[in-house]
């Protein structure tokens, strides 16, 4: 019987993913903000979740379907690029804290 990553990853592949990744430095303080979005390729525990960014570029994602949220419809403007993205299928966020985060 699928497990509840299995049953996530499965729903998730092919699917276009909006990504936001906030690093936080040693004293708390956000260092760094990541946006990205891509569809996702791969999922599974020895990757994570595996998209493909519109250059080609594959990025992995810690392997948590739970994170993932449907969502809404409309247009999501990336701050780093100014990009618009529209209609993704799926949000997801992670914190990261050192030594995960550079």
């Amino acid at each position: 019987m699928p497990d509840d990553f299995e049953l996530h990853a499965a729903e998730l592949l092919g699917t276009h993913v909006l990504v936001g990744i906030t690093c936080l430095d040693w004293a708390g303080q956000v260092s760094e903000l990541l946006q990205f979005h891509g569809r996702v390729v791969r999922a599974n525990r020895e990757e994570g979740i595996v998209i493909v960014n519109a250059v080609g570029e594959e990025l992995k994602l810690p392997p948590d379907g739970r994170a993932f949220v449907p969502a809404d419809p409309g247009e999501y403007r990336l701050r780093s690029t100014g990009e618009v993205v529209v209609d993704p299928d799926y949000t997801a966020s992670w914190t990261l804290t050192p030594p995960n985060c550079h």
